[in-house]
């Protein structure tokens, strides 16, 4: 596992989740695929704020968007989110190691 690639692609997912905003347009993209609009309508934002908010979704690969005519149709990609499981399966595994290490010692003593 590349450590700092893997670092700096969980890191652009938790900045993206950081937003409540971006969080809630994919809450939206969970239960099902929408348009620009439909998401401007129940977030109460400009599309243009959409439009932006979606594109750093999507180079975070926690959404995608097609074009069909002139409507934009987005949807929830799980991809970025094994980018984060595996950041904590790291994270998890270093630990449980660093915890029976402790464990032994404690146990030796």
């Amino acid at each position: 596992m590349n450590l700092r690639h893997n670092y700096s692609e969980a890191d652009a997912i938790f900045q993206a989740l950081g937003d409540p905003t971006r969080r809630a347009l994919l809450a939206e993209l969970v239960r099902k695929p929408a348009s620009v609009s439909e998401l401007a309508r129940k977030l109460d934002i400009t599309k243009t704020a959409v439009g932006q908010h979606l594109a750093m979704l999507e180079r975070c690969s926690l959404a995608r968007s097609r074009k069909t005519g002139r409507v934009r149709t987005c949807e929830f990609d799980p991809e970025g989110l094994r980018v984060i499981a595996d950041w904590i399966d790291f994270h998890r595994a270093e630990w449980a190691g660093r915890l029976d290490r402790l464990g032994s010692i404690l146990a030796d003593e």
